[in-house]
This record gives structure tokens, sequence and C-alpha cells, in this order.
């Protein structure tokens, strides 16, 4: 292992869903760490615009490495191979951690220095949970070779404990991950639209399954107050899920989130697998009143600052957002308890545990 006096780390990441925005702020407040950060990208090239999220940070350089992702592979070799690269490149540039983002990479291969395993979601915990049937028995290298990461990671962390202990039950592990949660920086700041209609919003991958849009779609046919749904329709793979009520916003740039959001909409998510979500800690950053589906995931962050709805119960989710939208005031409260919450999720605390378990790592290296 290579002794910095500041830690040089791997860390994986991928631009289609969330864990590119989780990557990228937590990469900018580790650099007030002193941490040197290699973000290598899985999977498709990141936009412009999400390079700007990183270009001219201190201490990080941005690698476009075009190995694939694991969940849209179908088979395990392309993701032994792409470990292998990984633990090559690890070695390379002298890295003293490897931080993998998809823990079915720390399996894969035999990595030369410590390996941090964080599981934003996986396809096994993401059938069972939505599904609530058993794996396809084509999926099932991608559940062993899960199992093999968790296990072989040096310390494996989950962004809750609720999906912390849904991974151990899942891969029936000897230790619960440790939960560090999310952070995210806010929105660029815009001026507050004034004059216009209230309405609820939802934003996601409105193609996965697992935001549970389809409820959302029924609860707009309903409910008096108009629903908008900002986010990808399509998935990388060309799925789509068809929505015939909610009003379609399309993928937002974040200063046109941010300024959906300045309206102080109603937020509302219906997900049933959900291991942190960022568009509702975006939603109460902004202060706006949550409608949430009562998963544990959900009532531990915000528990006593959101309605809480059953994920399946389509007029509970609109009666709830004609109701707030009928009521000044608890949207008022609500929206307030929103944003005092939020303010919990930060990168600067995410990027102080990730550091102090960083740390850790190379103490017991070099004690070793």
């Amino acid at each position: 292992m290579t002794r910095h006096s500041t830690p040089h780390v791997l860390m994986t990441a991928d631009a289609v869903g969330g864990v590119w925005q989780y990557a990228t702020d937590l990469v900018r407040a580790l650099s007030d760490h002193g941490a040197h950060v290699t973000l290598a990208v899985m999977g498709p090239s990141p936009s412009v615009e999400q390079r700007r999220k990183v270009e001219g940070v201190a201490g990080v350089d941005l690698l476009d490495t075009g190995l694939p992702l694991d969940w849209l592979t179908r088979s395990p070799e392309p993701v032994r191979c792409a470990a292998r690269k990984l633990a090559e490149l690890a070695r390379e540039i002298g890295a003293d951690v490897v931080h993998c983002n998809s823990p079915i990479l720390a399996g894969a291969a035999r990595f030369p220095v410590p390996v941090v395993a964080v599981a934003h979601g996986c396809i096994t915990t993401w059938w069972e949970t939505v599904r609530g049937d058993e794996l396809d028995p084509a999926l099932t290298w991608h559940r062993d070779l899960t199992r093999k990461g968790l296990l072989s990671a040096e310390v494996t962390v989950a962004p809750s404990a609720a999906f912390a202990e849904i991974l151990r039950e899942t891969y029936e592990l000897p230790r619960t991950p440790r939960a560090i949660h999310n952070g995210r920086y806010p929105l660029p700041p815009t001026g507050r639209g004034s004059g216009e209609h209230l309405f609820a919003l939802t934003v996601g991958r409105l193609w996965d399954e697992g935001k549970n849009m389809a409820v959302l779609d029924r609860a707009a046919a309903s409910a008096a107050t108009p629903m908008l749904a900002a986010g990808a329709s399509e998935s990388p793979s060309g799925k789509r899920i068809p929505l015939h009520h909610l009003q379609l916003c399309g993928k937002l740039d974040e200063h046109e989130l941010a300024t959906l959001l300045a309206k102080r909409p109603i937020f509302a998510s219906a997900a049933i697998f959900e291991p942190f979500g960022l568009a509702v800690l975006e939603a109460a950053m902004a202060g706006c009143p949550l409608v949430l589906s009562d998963i544990p995931t959900f009532r531990e962050l915000w528990g006593g600052a959101a309605i809480f709805i059953s994920h399946a119960d389509a007029e509970g989710f609109a009666d709830a957002i004609d109701r707030l939208a009928e009521d000044r005031g608890e949207r008022a409260r609500l929206g307030e308890a929103a944003r005092e919450r939020a303010a919990r999720y930060t990168p600067q605390a995410s990027a102080a545990a990730t550091a102090a378990l960083y740390g850790s790592l190379l103490e017991q290296g070099r004690a070793a």
C-alpha cells in the first residue's frame, strides 16, 4: 500500500441514476478532508452537465472507463473483467482505498488495497421488494456475486439503516452493514414563482417499477390537484412504463428542477424500493411538504416530518395531496419540518463519516 499524508481513493460511479449525484457530492466534500479521489465512471459516459459537477474540484480526477455496469450485463464474466481492470487501475494510480459503489465488484476480483463497498441498491433486493417473488434463475449469478462482494469487502456501507437490514437479511450477512446517510448540496438558488397554481410533484426514474409511478398515475386521475412527474421515462435498455394522467416534464437539469421546487409544490413519492431517496431530500431542502410511501427507509429518514401513505393506495395519495392543497397552514408546517430534517443530511456529514472510515482502514493497514 502506498503511504500518503492523505489517502488516494479509487471510487466507482455511474452516470445513470442517483449514484452519480451521491458520488459527485461526496467527492466535493471529501476534498475538504484532503482526500485525492479518482472517480472511475462505469457504463454510459456522463453528460457535459454531469461532468461540470466535478470539474475544477481540487483533488478529483474524472476517468471515463467505458467498463460495463453490472445491472446492464447478462452474465458474470463482463463484471469480473471490469473488476479485474479496476484492480489493475488501483495498482497503476497507487490507490490506498477502493470505494466500490457497486458491491458486486468487490467480489469479482482480488484488489491490492482495502475495499469499501457501498450498496445503493441491487438487482436481488430490488426484485424481492418490488416483484415480491423469488429472483429470476437467470440472475442468480448476480445475487451470488453480490453476496461474495459484500463478504469480501473490508467494510460494507448502506445509505440507511433500513436498507442495511434488508441487505443483512437478503444476503445472510454475519454483520449488518454500517449506515452512512447520503447528503446533498443545495440546488442552485432561483426566485420563487408567483401567481402559480399549486401542484404536486414527483421526481425520479419514471421507468423504474421500484419508483411505483403507476400508483401516482392512478392518483393523478382522481386528484383535483395537478400532479407533475419529472425524470427519464425510458431506461437505458429502452424500457418504459405507460403513464396517462401525470403531467410529464421530462428529465430536468438542476436549474429547471430548482425552479419547480422553489414554488414549493407538494412532493410525492410512492416508492416501493428506496434505499435513501435523494429526490425527496432535494424537495425537503426546498421546504416542500412531503407525502411519502410508508416504507421503512422513509420512516427512518422522515418520520414526524411527512405524511405517510401505503404504497399501493392511489386514492390515499390523491386524498392526502388534495387535503394539503386546501390547507395552507399545514403545508407550511410540513414544509418547515421537512427543511429542518433535511439539515441532517449533508455531504459534509457523509464525507466526515466516510473519511473516518478510510482513516480507520489505513491505520489498520499500518498496524498490520
